[in-house]
């Protein structure tokens, strides 16, 4: 007898199974492909200044997966004045006066934006179903409302590119143990952390039923393994730059002549006010 059973084969074929958690990449192939994903993002970043292009970045994932490691190597290249971070915590009593989505509709990018959101409307479908949060009709027909949320924003010509990262049970654990050893780690460790790992399957299944029913064409889910931190950093960031990318002309503009002119005659007068002293 092996104690398989209808549930448990049917979880093997679940999205997240069928990821490859012993996948890795080599320090050298990881700094050269960073150096290269981060000099498209800003140039990325330089084309939707001036084409009005717009996107949206969803991070989801286990609690140490790495999501707040590969927002900054994405942050750190990018200019605040189009990019922004929000970081989603539980609904104010403010927030849960007002359908759940509108704190989203708030903070979605404006021509020319970039947003990245770290956790975000899925919430309703992840902690709020698994922790009672959000009643079985209210996290029911959730899924139908953020792909209408998602097909919105994509219609209306935002991009939006979702990333999971998994981990599995004992990488998890080794995390938790390195940040509780380190005391300038230590502030990422909060008490759900510890009680979400208690319902580690109830968060797979919602977390598999999540990914399946809101990969749309539009808005599909990039689910991928983040055993290797370095792995799953290059692999999101590869996605997220060649989604935003996508036929996006990312030659820098040609200098504007009036500039041009401006920055001859500084220089001119410069010389002269040195040939002065």
């Amino acid at each position: 007898m092996t104690g398989e059973t209808k549930h448990t084969r049917a979880r093997d074929h679940r999205p997240l199974s069928r990821l490859d958690m012993n996948a890795t990449i080599d320090k050298h192939d990881y700094e050269t492909r960073l150096e290269a994903i981060q000099t498209t993002f800003q140039k990325i970043q330089q084309a939707y200044l001036h084409t009005g292009d717009s996107a949206v970045v969803v991070f989801e994932g286990w609690d140490a997966a790495g999501k707040g490691g590969t927002i900054r190597r994405m942050s750190s290249v990018m200019d605040p004045r189009g990019f922004k971070v929000w970081p989603i915590a539980a609904p104010t009593e403010q927030d849960l006066k007002h359908h759940y989505l509108a704190r989203f509709w708030q903070r979605v990018p404006g021509q020319g934006e970039i947003c990245v959101f770290d956790r975000s409307w899925y919430g309703r479908v992840l902690v709020e179903r698994v922790e009672g949060f959000a009643t079985p009709a209210q996290w029911g027909r959730a899924y139908e409302e953020v792909n209408d949320f998602e097909r919105l924003l994509t219609d209306a010509g935002t991009r939006v590119v979702k990333i999971f990262l998994y981990i599995t049970p004992d990488e998890q654990l080794q995390r938790f143990e390195d940040r509780m050893k380190d005391p300038l780690k230590r502030w990422k460790l909060s008490y759900e952390d510890f009680r979400n790992r208690e319902r580690w399957d109830d968060y797979l299944d919602a977390a598999n039923e999540m990914i399946e029913r809101t990969s749309s064409r539009c808005a599909p889910w990039i689910a991928l393994p983040a055993n290797d931190k370095k792995y799953a950093r290059i692999e999101a960031l590869g996605a997220i730059a060649d989604r935003l990318s996508k036929d996006v002309d990312l030659k820098p503009l040609p200098i504007d002549e009036k500039l041009e002119r401006q920055y001859e005659r500084m220089l001119e007068a410069d010389r002269k006010a040195s040939k002065k002293d």
